[in-house]
């Protein structure tokens, strides 16, 4: 399919804002329309916060986080001040997550995490495995077309992850997971960074165990889950957890090492909120294990 995203056009409408706002060496014009094609998009009914205007703006407002495999940066997308009028989706903060080659990478163990995978293009799949340099923009490209769309999944699922905007090449945009007021932004704590009360570690334990359980019922196993990958989103009055960084997600059937990575994730989540308080009701890793495996056999 071709897609309908017309270069000239939307540079043309571009620069009719150029009096308007000149941009400056941390912005850019919103890449949004360079999406058109629907795979590119997040869910839809799209969110009505979603900025979907063609003359919006993109300011890089700084890094968040320095990942293994990519760096999320904060980024603020929104018309020019003197076109704002205060309506939903004029302006919002984003998360720019942007995925290195492997050779910057220090994630090593991809084949172990995508065994079982299916690969769509053999001239690619080739290029990977000799390492040439294509290949290994295409690598990237793929951990990032691979977040974009387990977060797509499991945000349809009903599971708490940010939505997922967008992609374009090896950057995904998504929801911010944080809270943005006159003070400024501020992301929500990871896990590993609270203190929980006795009720609030309950509460999580008990909320981590259906996403462990939500995700084992759509097939997959995160794979890295840990307490340094899940935010407690502040912006509710009960704070919860978000499951933030599935690239590397797991096939729980086709992968030999799925009930590996399961079992991993169910102990390294639970010992942490065991020592946080939890009652071993509520964060036993046998039984989040046991109740995700379902009707598959264990080795």
């Amino acid at each position: 399919m071709t897609p309908s995203f017309d270069p000239d056009a939307f540079f043309a409408r571009s620069m009719l804002t150029v009096t308007i706002a000149e941009l400056d060496d941390d912005q850019r014009w919103s890449t949004w329309p360079e999406t058109a094609h629907t795979m590119d998009r997040g869910p839809q009914p799209f969110p009505d916060w979603v900025v979907q205007h063609d003359g919006a703006i993109d300011t890089e407002l700084g890094i968040l986080k320095t990942g293994k495999e990519a760096d999320a940066f904060l980024l603020e997308r929104a018309l020019p001040e003197e076109l704002l009028t205060g309506a939903a989706g004029e302006e919002t903060l984003l998360v720019a997550k942007r995925f290195r080659s492997p050779e910057h990478s220090s994630f090593h163990r991809s084949h172990e995490y995508t065994e079982g995978r299916r690969g769509k293009d053999s001239r690619e799949a080739r290029a990977m495995a000799k390492g040439t340099a294509f290949g290994k923009q295409v690598a990237a490209a793929q951990w990032a077309r691979t977040e974009f769309d387990v977060l797509g999944r499991l945000w349809s699922a009903g599971l708490p992850v940010p939505y997922p905007v967008q992609i374009v090449g090896t950057e995904v945009c998504m929801e911010f997971i944080g809270t943005d007021d006159e003070q400024g932004a501020v992301a929500a704590p990871r896990l590993q960074e609270t203190s929980p009360d006795p009720e609030q570690v309950e509460r999580w334990a008990r909320a981590l165990r259906e996403v462990v359980l939500g995700l084992s019922e759509l097939g997959l196993v995160h794979g890295d889950l840990s307490p340094y990958n899940i935010l407690i989103d502040s912006r509710q009055a009960d704070p919860s957890p978000v499951i933030i960084d599935v690239p590397q997600v797991i096939d729980l059937i086709a992968n030999p090492h799925g009930p590996q990575f399961l079992r991993r994730d169910c102990e390294n989540v639970c010992a942490w909120l065991r020592g946080h308080g939890a009652p071993a009701s509520a964060a036993d890793p046998a039984e989040w294990f046991t109740a995700s495996m379902g009707g598959w056999e264990a080795p």
